[in-house]
């Protein structure tokens, strides 16, 4: 089953369906680097698209570190 997310990005409402158990994940992290009613603009979203890619990043360092390690 399927939930609907909302977002505002430049003034323009997207809503996404995803899956109901990683809504509450996805909804979590929106809520964290985003304005939760308020209107994001274009940087706030650039903001959070390279701070999740950082993360993505510094998790696989992480991963090779440990199977090297193996």
């Amino acid at each position: 089953m399927s939930k609907k997310i909302s977002l505002n990005i430049g003034g323009r409402n997207f809503d996404i369906d995803v899956d109901e158990q990683f809504a509450t994940f996805i909804e979590h992290q929106i809520a964290k680097d985003f304005h939760g009613e308020g209107k994001n603009d274009l940087k706030i979203l650039v903001q959070a698209y390279v701070g999740k890619t950082y993360e993505l990043y510094t998790q696989e360092q992480k991963i090779e570190n440990i199977l090297k390690k193996i």
